[in-house]
């Protein structure tokens, strides 16, 4: 049977990794190889998560031991990307989570395995951030990690939205990481840059946004800001200056809370008071009713244009 003393400092080493530790830790700290195997041998203490990384406990490894764990196998200077990191960052994605993507430098010559997925590049972030012992990209660089991840361009175009609308990271930094990044797989991430742009904020205003395309209905703004004299009136998702129409697509999830309903409910009262001709769509009706949507727009238009002018100011989203 094999001496298995614990090695000065190993207490420290797992306390400060979630208790996961490589070989080369290991062996740094004076354990010998069947030492090592001796824990992890068949109903042992321990337990081998990758080649080469321990969890020195049994039963399920947590989720942040899985991602140290992927960090130890991918070596130095590795950072998680991609869905888990946009996870840490608070960024909704429709990505999974059952692999963690991890960035290593161009030269190293390791492969993917079990749940560490692995990408080589020569791009590797000047700046990092973390959560306790678990190094990240940064929002910019993980959002366009993950789009490149994703097969469709409502998915790519809800998380560039998010990102940006909830403050984690800025059109230009998206637009950096484009440019940086490879041609290879960036044009719905390119399509959905220029539509939060032009002032998409959500999967569904991109959704209206492509309907009235096909359509061939004239352009509107994106998210302006309406004011009577200087009374701010709402930021509606779609408005056409010259009819006097906007339209809006209200989520039931976001009207379950009564705050909700209630500023959405004076929102409406005041633009209807200043002659706007509101609209409101749900996100199914987009998906599933569009000629029929297409048709409400039209015909509010046309309406919206028998008249003067009305005396909004708008001011474009920036």
């Amino acid at each position: 049977m094999p001496r298995v003393s614990a090695a000065d400092g190993l207490a420290e080493l797992l306390d400060r990794q979630h208790s996961v530790a490589s070989r080369r830790q290991l062996l740094d700290l004076g354990m010998r190889d069947n030492a090592m195997q001796y824990r992890v041998r068949a109903g042992g203490p321990w337990q081998a998560l990758l080649p080469g990384v321990y969890l020195a406990a049994s039963g399920a490894p947590s989720f942040p031991q899985k991602e140290m764990a992927a960090l130890l196998y991918a070596g130095p200077g590795s950072l998680i990307t991609g869905p888990v990191a946009l996870m840490h960052h608070s960024v909704r994605s429709s990505a999974g989570t059952d692999l963690i993507d991890v960035l290593v430098p161009v030269e190293r010559q390791r492969a993917s395995t079990g749940f560490a997925r692995l990408h080589r590049t020569a791009r590797m972030p000047d700046r990092t951030c973390s959560v306790g012992p678990v190094l990240l990209a940064r929002a910019p660089r993980a959002v366009a990690d993950t789009v490149r991840l994703l097969t469709d361009l409502r998915d790519v175009r809800a998380v560039v939205a998010d990102a940006v609308q909830i403050g984690r990271c800025s059109l230009g930094e998206l637009a950096g990481e484009l440019s940086g990044g490879p041609v290879r797989g960036s044009a719905m991430f390119r399509s959905a840059l220029a539509e939060v742009a032009d002032g998409i904020r959500s999967t569904a205003e991109g959704d209206l946004r492509d309907l009235i395309k096909a359509a061939r209905l004239p352009a509107p703004l994106f998210n302006p800001s309406l004011f009577l004299d200087d009374v701010f009136l709402a930021r509606p998702d779609a408005w056409w200056p010259r009819a006097g129409v906007a339209a809006e697509v209200d989520s039931r999830a976001w009207h379950l809370s009564p705050g909700h309903w209630d500023r959405t409910r004076h929102r409406h009262d005041l633009m209807g008071a200043a002659g706007i001709i509101v609209l409101h769509f749900s996100p199914r009706d987009l998906r599933t009713k569009p000629a029929l949507v297409a048709g409400q727009i039209r015909d509010a238009l046309a309406r919206g244009h028998d008249r003067p002018p009305l005396p909004i100011r708008t001011v474009p989203a920036s």
